[in-house]
């Protein structure tokens, strides 16, 4: 990792540090057991100050990752916290599936809203419940989306279900609601402004963003569902055939 590359504003150089070593232990390129390269050679091989590297270290070494031994060394003592828990279904029936341990906190609700900018599939209804949510697992924050739901299906949905279920099962509790198509849309990108702050996460800091669009027999879209996931806790899987 060159020196430039620590050079993303908005992230102390110490904190990407921190990022780039507990991912050495994740994936073994620092088995547990083993000792770790000295703070003089990380240095150089990032070309960042030993101060800055002693400071990820830390943050590190509080995670109960590596420890430090007089005149031995710094050995890798620990596994990361789980991780890419939060796998991005590639299939119909798994957006009905319920994340373990998730609560949804409803931000805000408007209604009769219009869904500004381009969209991908299927026609505008003529208005929409508009829902800024976000999701945590204990205790931490991971997703935040808004959530567009035409008003003519909206008033069916029973308040509690806004607060606390997936769009997927809202629309398949509702009556005699056909959903013609599924699709799901995900790049990767940065956090901008509104994302950093809705996710408590510094600004520039990777995430996925995942658009997914739900259309009824007709083409019309009858529900849309822009999201941002932090990207360390994001796993997508396809098997291919």
């Amino acid at each position: 990792m060159a020196a430039q590359d620590l050079r993303q504003r908005g992230v102390s150089r110490y904190v990407q540090l921190a990022q780039l070593f507990r991912r050495r232990i994740e994936t073994g390129v620092w088995p547990q057991g083993d000792r770790i390269p000295t703070v003089a050679e990380l240095a150089d091989e990032c070309g960042v100050a030993r101060e800055t590297v002693r400071q990820s270290l830390d943050i590190v070494a509080n995670e109960g990752l590596i420890k430090r031994f007089r005149a031995k060394g710094t050995f890798v003592t620990g596994a990361p916290r789980e991780q890419s828990w939060c796998e991005l279904h590639t299939d119909f029936f798994g957006l009905f599936e319920a994340r373990v341990g998730v609560e949804l906190e409803l931000l805000s609700e408007v209604r009769k809203a219009k869904i500004e900018g381009k969209i991908d599939f299927g026609y505008l209804a003529p208005s929409y419940r508009h829902l800024k949510r976000r999701h945590w697992r204990k205790g931490e924050l991971y997703m935040f989306a808004d959530v567009y739901i035409a008003e003519r299906i909206a008033g069916k949905i029973p308040r509690s279900s806004l607060k606390s279920e997936a769009v997927m099962r809202i629309l398949a509790d509702i009556p005699d609601l056909e959903i013609g198509a599924v699709e799901q849309i995900m790049r990767i990108g940065a956090a901008d402004l509104e994302v950093s702050e809705a996710l408590r996460m510094p600004l520039n800091a990777p995430v996925a963003f995942v658009d997914r669009y739900w259309l009824d027999k007709s083409g019309e879209l009858i529900a849309f569902a822009p999201a941002v996931y932090r990207a360390d806790v994001v796993r997508l899987h396809i098997k291919l055939r």
